[in-house]
């Protein structure tokens, strides 16, 4: 009769057993897909620029060459330098720029070392590094979404470098986001690092259609954009670490840099779509142009937060305009 009693637990035990070698071994197997799949993904879309060591870190870029006046293009949160190829940007800019896009920290085929927490400043901090490798001596930056942290960074630690400052589609001030605290998930010790090896690249490949049409709407996704990024880099581990640790410093590096806005020297151009559904431009851009003086206010009505595929062109003629030499103040 006592064993009888019994003989449910056990079940119950057997069960849970069974149920958690099986949750482990899809866990295994996700794994084991998944570093096939950044293999394939690397094979499939081989670093197309040129690779430059600074301070130890392995950094890749773009670089139209040449000795005309200098820009640096920063890109943001889940995309890579050829983000700002396949925007046509490059293409607008190469005959009268020397033109040069790195792959962020973690992003591309760009290292993203353990030992630093890779702040907007420190990110500046090593494109200033690399641009002294270059013999950039200066340069107008344009940052888009993410990387205008980065840029701003940049004009406020290295104003000697930044000869003016294009900021699309940018997030300056801290404000209670939802998808700050989703995307940090996979940022934490120990459960972020499982996760990005298993179920957050199945995950990322589930959702990229609908997070790409959030991004561009409300115009549709470019057919150049579809065909030509390549998505499959973004949900590598080393990508998807970089993104989710940048995603937890977004509001804070926002609350830190705020505080500074009014000392930044060279001239700023603030840019965005009034159709955004990433950034509330009204809360960011319009704040901020109110916190820089000096700076000039561009908005574009029925453009999203990728405004730089929809105003090249626009944004083409600002950077041209912000690299002109300028007259000397009278006496």
């Amino acid at each position: 009769m006592f064993n009888k009693l019994h003989r449910p637990t056990d079940t119950l035990r057997s069960s849970w057993a069974l149920g958690l070698a099986a949750f482990a071994g899809s866990l295994v197997a996700s794994a084991v897909w998944n570093e096939r799949a950044e293999k394939r993904a690397e094979q499939r879309n081989p670093p197309l620029g040129h690779k430059i060591n600074v301070d130890g870190v392995t950094l890749h870029y773009l670089d139209t060459g040449g000795l005309k006046p200098a820009v640096l293009l920063i890109h943001g949160n889940g995309v890579t330098s050829a983000d700002m190829e396949i925007s046509g940007l490059i293409d607008a800019l190469k005959d009268r720029h020397r033109v040069i896009a790195f792959d962020r920290p973690g992003y591309g085929y760009s290292e993203r070392p353990r030992n630093k927490s890779w702040t907007p400043e420190e990110q500046a901090d090593l494109f200033a590094k690399a641009l002294a490798q270059l013999k950039v001596e200066t340069v107008v930056v344009l940052g888009h979404s993410w990387g205008t942290l980065v840029a701003v960074a940049c004009a406020l630690r290295h104003p000697q470098l930044v000869n003016g400052l294009v900021l699309a589609s940018g997030y300056y001030f801290p404000t209670v986001r939802l998808d700050v605290v989703v995307g940090s998930l996979a940022a934490t010790p120990l459960l972020g690092e499982v996760m990005r090896r298993t179920i957050s690249p199945l995950i990322g490949r589930l959702m990229a259609p609908a997070a790409f049409a959030e991004m561009f709407a409300p115009m549709p996704i470019p057919e150049r954009f579809s065909d030509r990024f390549p998505v499959s880099l973004s949900f590598r581990s080393t990508q998807l670490r970089a993104s989710s640790e940048e995603a937890s410093m977004m509001v804070p590096a926002a609350r830190r840099l705020s505080s500074q806005y009014g000392a930044i020297l060279p001239p700023v151009t603030i840019i965005a779509g009034e159709g955004d559904q990433i950034v509330d431009f009204e809360r960011q851009s319009k704040a901020l142009h109110e916190a820089v003086p000096g700076s000039s206010l561009r908005l574009f009505p029925g453009v999203g937060h990728m405004v730089h595929y929809a105003a090249t062109a626009e944004i083409a003629g600002m950077i041209d305009e912000l690299a002109a030499p300028r007259k000397p103040l009278a006496a």
